[in-house]
């Protein structure tokens, strides 16, 4: 593969990731730090970008997606896959990037209800491009990716030269312990199980161009890992200052759209919000692109549905639920990312933590890596109903006091080491018990 394509695809990678959602986090992060908005966006980067480029990274070494949960029994196996894929997909994610490409991009301009027709539209747009899976790169990597950056680069350089305002003074939270809130919001943003579900068509895209050794697929997501991680950084960065310089213009402001929406108009009037609802509406774009694609690739490789069939009923599905409405869509799937989070990270933890385990060992290895992501579910399901707020108030003073992590909502990861690491001993055990049994 040349530089060129392996570039593409890295640009590829990261307007994949580039919904609205990662656009509107960090100014309302950036506000609310304050002078300590560097701290904060520091521990933010460690997971918001960190995660799902290790994630990346462990999937390359694997050189094929489904293989981070090869070694599960085979319901689990596909349980989490169709979870994941139908929650980041037409249950969830496809519809929220729908309805807020409309909500940022078409109603600031349009006095109407024009959801139902627009949904329709951008949902038959991304067909279109799905459906062209070869020409992915072309798309995405060279034509809309460069043009998404080139209108964020407008945005930013004119705050650069004329800030809008100076950082205020930090909440409270963020005065007491900037980077760990941080780095709490970056894992909230959820990039890592997006991470997994794009796995699938980052490794495919190396493999159309003619690579298949697992150690070229490996090196080549690694170097793609990396683009992603600096266009990323530098993404998050741009928005965190644009946020941390908002406080005069959109004083206590509800979310990052309303910080980005008044900065853009403050520097450009009208045409800033032209180019804002511009920069929503190809960032939507390229996510629901990859999405679909990500979806239709694993119904044809897993059950044999032809790619055109799967991206047809996805974005059909998705046209339909875009217009039940965001605050419904996000009541009834988002217990299932927040639980289906952790289980995808524990399962990256346990491909690092024990590669030695292979499918020649297919007990050991089913028996180890089902324990995980059992513990992974469970104590995800406390952190869930946490953060939703769904515990029962003796339960959640319970937590508070003996689950270490949990005020964090990762209440999970350290039984996930502990299990990991108990697996490992046991493992080890084993063939010197039997050798003494001789």
């Amino acid at each position: 593969m040349n530089r060129r394509d392996l570039a593409a695809i890295g640009f590829m990678t990261f307007a994949l990731f580039l919904g609205a959602g990662n656009l509107i986090y960090p100014p309302l992060m950036a506000q609310q730090a304050g002078e300590h908005w560097l701290i904060a966006i520091g521990g933010f980067l460690l997971t918001a970008v960190g995660l799902p480029a290790i994630t990346l990274v462990v999937l390359g070494r694997l050189s094929s997606a489904d293989k981070l949960t090869s070694a599960l029994p085979k319901w689990m196996d596909r349980s989490f896959w169709f979870l994941v894929l139908t929650t980041l997909g037409p249950a969830f994610v496809l519809p929220r990037a729908v309805t807020v490409a409309y909500e940022m991009g078409i109603k600031p301009f349009y006095s109407g209800n024009g959801l139902m027709v627009f949904s329709a539209l951008f949902c038959a747009l991304t067909l279109w491009l799905a459906l062209k899976p070869g020409k992915l790169v072309d798309y995405i990597g060279k034509i809309m990716t460069p043009a998404l950056i080139g209108m964020l680069t407008i945005l930013v350089v004119a705050a650069l030269l004329n800030p809008l305002g100076s950082p205020s003074q930090a909440i409270e939270i963020y005065e007491q312990a900037p980077a760990v809130n941080g780095l709490i919001q970056g894992y909230m943003t959820l990039d890592a199980i997006a991470a997994v579900a794009f796995g699938w068509v980052i490794i495919q895209t190396i493999r159309s161009k003619g690579v298949e050794s697992k150690k070229a697929i490996s090196y080549y997501t690694l170097r793609i890992a990396v683009i992603y991680s600096v266009l990323m950084s530098l993404c998050y960065l741009a928005m965190g200052y644009l946020g941390s310089t908002s406080s005069e213009i959109a004083p206590s402001a509800s979310n990052g759209g309303e910080i980005l929406t008044r900065y853009a108009a403050g520097e450009f009037g009208v045409l800033g919000q032209l180019l804002l609802a511009a920069i929503t509406l190809m960032a939507c774009l390229t996510t629901t692109i990859g999405l679909t694609n990500a979806n239709s690739e694993y119904y044809k490789n897993t059950y044999g549905i032809t790619f055109k069939v799967s991206a047809t009923v996805i974005m059909v599905l998705t046209a339909i639920i875009s217009n039940v409405g965001l605050e419904t869509i996000i009541e009834v799937s988002l217990p299932a990312i927040l639980i289906l989070c952790p289980i995808a990270i524990a399962l990256i933890i346990a491909m690092i933590l024990m590669p030695e385990k292979t499918s020649t060992d297919k007990p050991a290895i089913s028996m180890s890596h089902t324990t995980v992501v059992c513990i992974a579910a469970l104590f995800g399901t406390i952190d869930a109903l946490h953060i939703l707020d769904k515990l029962p108030e003796g339960m959640n003073a319970f937590c508070e006091q003996w689950l270490p992590l949990y005020a964090s909502h990762t209440s999970w990861l350290l039984p996930v080491f502990i299990t990991i690491f108990v697996n490992k001993a046991f493992s080890k055990a084993m063939p010197k018990r039997v050798a003494i049994n001789n």
